[in-house]
């Protein structure tokens, strides 16, 4: 079976065995069962392309795998369509609507959404293997590199919820085995309480000791360790865990004879290294760094136009990578398409931070490349809840009581194109031009 309606020229279809999928009954299973029966070593082929041996001149995106469809067997319902339990017109968490015309049918799901021919408008489901492949043929496809699977902690609590997140992971990892990519694991550590960090640690020790996570030919590796991301230390939106918290977990994933030597990165605010503005004020983040080895700040919704682009380059940007430079650590700039959750949160704005048609966005990648910067975070993936989104996604988005963002007439694979060749502006292979090429 292949998962491919029309391959690019050059880009060889990979033949997908047929799995059944059975993952038991979450109604039937508590969480013990479900690690039993979700966490498991991965014995299927993997095929060259990216080198998974360092960071180094790729642009990875951000992948968070978080929605669910009814209909799809995971249980969830609409989660992370819906708001407030409701998925349809007038009640949605999405601003971008995803393009599925090349998805299969048993991959399309219908909504009660319509468009403005009177069909019924479809969404997919991150539970779905063969959607996931799909996404990383794409990657093959217009040259990204890979992902960061995101694993957001408060997740792998309850049995549905842990069995979504290991099932998606389990369809990433062999994603990146077929086509050629590469991934690493990401937790984010938003909402998780005080005292509670053992989580990530007695989970990092399943996805080694269950999945042997480190040992698949497809994981990122940077330095010779295995890249592991904690995200969401420093900020100051009065978050319950603590640095010190943070800093054990860091040691942990750096020192422990078995579960350690990681390379680890850290997600942290915008303006870490003064301090300042979304940073917590106190130099125990410093300290915190300084035990990692990759500073990866979050810039989504920081700028909003060119100006703004250039002048956090020269005044926050660059001396960022002078510092990691001067401290021996490797430096991961964040950047985004444009921004918009009018959906998610009705008092914003539509289109807050328009993408004018790709302009915004390769702005980024040039001031990254006259930066200096040798690898690139690309947010994100398939974020259509913050309208970050850089996977297929329609111009014709359905009508009525939710206000969605079209691509100002651009077609669904632009955003893919333009990451593509922001990888190649970051690597050197293309020349700085200020307008995409």
């Amino acid at each position: 079976m292949f998962i491919s309606n029309s391959p690019a020229a050059g880009v060889p279809d990979v033949v997908i065995p047929e799995v059944t999928e059975d993952w038991g009954d979450p109604g039937q299973m508590d969480r013990l069962a479900v690690i039993e029966h979700t966490m498991r070593s991965y014995h299927g082929p993997s095929h060259s392309g990216v080198n998974p041996g360092t960071l180094t001149g790729k642009v990875m995106a951000g992948y968070q795998g978080w929605f669910a469809a009814r209909g799809d067997a995971s249980q969830r319902g609409w989660a992370h369509w819906e708001l407030q339990g409701r998925f349809e017109p007038g009640s949605c968490k999405i601003d971008l609507w995803p393009d599925v015309r090349e998805l299969s049918s048993p991959e399309r799901y219908a909504t009660p959404f319509l468009h403005a021919d009177g069909r019924n408008a479809e969404v997919f489901s991150s539970f779905n293997r063969r959607t996931v492949l799909r996404h990383f043929q794409w990657m093959q496809e217009y040259g990204l590199d890979g992902v960061f699977v995101q694993r957001f902690i408060t997740e792998t609590a309850g049995a549905k919820s842990l069995r979504h997140v290991n099932v998606v992971l389990d369809h990433c990892r062999e994603g990146a085995n077929l086509y050629g990519r590469t991934y690493a694991v990401m937790y984010d550590l938003s909402g998780l309480g005080s005292n509670q960090i053992q989580r990530v640690v007695e989970d990092w020790k399943l996805l080694v000791d269950r999945m042997h996570i480190t040992g698949d030919p497809a994981y990122l590796h940077h330095n010779g360790r295995p890249v592991v991301s904690v995200w969401g230390l420093g900020f100051n939106d009065r978050r319950r865990y603590t640095l010190s918290e943070g800093a054990e977990l860091v040691k942990f994933l750096k020192d422990d004879p078995k579960y350690g030597g990681c390379t680890v990165m850290l997600g942290v605010p915008t303006y870490w290294r003064t301090l300042t503005r979304d940073t917590l004020n106190d130099p125990a983040l410093h300290e915190l760094i300084l035990q990692a080895d990759i500073v990866s700040p979050w810039t989504v919704g920081r700028y909003s136009n060119d100006r703004e682009v250039a002048d956090y380059a020269e005044k926050t940007m660059k001396p960022d990578a002078q510092w990691c430079r001067e401290h021996g650590k490797d430096f991961l700039p964040v950047v985004f398409p444009g921004f918009s959750w009018h959906n998610m949160f009705p008092a914003s704005r539509s289109n807050q931070i328009p993408r004018r048609h790709g302009e915004f966005l390769w702005g980024q990648f040039v001031q990254a490349r006259k930066a200096g910067v040798s690898m690139v975070y690309q947010a994100m993936f398939d974020e259509v809840d913050e309208g970050t989104a850089i996977f297929k996604c329609t111009d014709d988005p359905p009508i009525g009581a939710s206000q969605f963002v079209n691509l100002e007439g651009l077609p669904s694979d632009f955003y893919l194109k333009l990451v593509g060749q922001g990888g190649k502006l970051i690597r050197g292979e293309i020349p700085v031009t200020d307008k995409f090429p």
